[in-house]
């Protein structure tokens, strides 16, 4: 299949998931999105304005400083998740009441779950829904203020509305929303895949490398070290593992040398060879949530 096919499939299926969330869980209880929807759920609260149509309106001045300051392919994805993730608020419409569940904490985190999932989605390809994504990433590039605090300020005055115009409550069921959908987009863009740096610090570095190589078919790098106490030097070997790995990963080192000392950590964007090399698709920003 084409990429360029591959990856609008890939939107549309990921604003369609978002668009659920929106009328099953978002809109009925009083929550909201993050960014230029949350503004639009904000009206659609206070004065019935539909939020699919407000979505693209909002927009349409931040695609036009898109389409001067970003990507050409970034500002075409962006416009068609932006249409996209509107079709299906419309589309979806009917299932506002539909869900029977009463609970807000349930709703908040099914609500924050069912968007992150939809939001990963699209990042996993690039994609996006406009809105903070563009502010952001035009106050990093004129004022030097990162992305990632302008979408935090932007939704910290949704916050702050929503407080005011409908209670101190639903401003805190959203929150539970945001951290919801921070955690499932980051999980969904990144991947369920998880890997591990390892560090391991060992006189017998060399048999321990060659057990990696050779039992788990994973790289391993060498690097000098020097012990700050003793001034002894030594190498430390460097390598990335799959979670599943682990735990092998420790039985080989224990056997090669009980006294090796070692570190794991949480590795993030793993590329090259042996890992599944991702694409940024020429953006040039990280995403933010819409």
């Amino acid at each position: 299949m084409n990429r360029h096919v591959k990856r609008y499939l890939t939107i549309t299926a990921g604003t369609c998931v978002s668009g659920i969330a929106m009328n099953a869980f978002f809109l009925p209880n009083h929550l909201l999105s993050g960014g230029v929807t949350g503004l639009g759920m904000i009206l659609y609260y206070l004065f019935g304005w539909p939020v699919d149509i407000t979505n693209l309106l909002f927009n349409i001045p931040l695609f036009i400083l898109a389409y001067k300051l970003m990507s050409r392919e970034y500002f075409l994805s962006g416009v068609y998740g932006t249409v996209a993730l509107s079709f299906w608020i419309r589309t979806f419409s009917f299932l506002k009441g539909y869900v029977p569940v009463d609970d807000p904490m349930l709703c908040s985190i099914a609500a924050g779950v069912l968007h992150g999932i939809g939001l990963g989605t699209l990042y996993r390809v690039g994609g996006s829904t406009g809105g903070t994504d563009i502010i952001g990433g035009i106050m990093q590039k004129f004022y030097s203020i990162s992305i990632g605090t302008t979408g935090f300020l932007i939704n910290l005055c949704l916050l702050s509305i929503e407080a005011y115009c409908f209670g101190l409550a639903p401003a805190m069921y959203t929150i539970v929303a945001y951290f919801a959908v921070a955690k499932m987009s980051n999980a969904f863009a990144d991947g369920f895949d998880y890997k591990k740096n390892v560090f391991i610090i060992s006189d017998k570095s060399e048999a321990i490398a060659e057990a990696i190589i050779e039992k788990l078919g994973r790289g391993a790098t060498y690097m000098e070290g020097e012990g700050a106490y003793t001034h002894e030097r030594r190498q430390v070997l460097f390598c990335v593992v799959k979670l599943t790995q682990v735990a092998r990963l420790k039985e080989l080192v224990v056997q090669n040398d009980p006294d090796a000392f070692m570190i794991v950590q949480d590795a993030k964007d793993v590329l090259g060879r042996g890992f599944t090399r991702e694409k940024n698709h020429n953006i040039k920003r990280p995403m933010e949530m819409s």
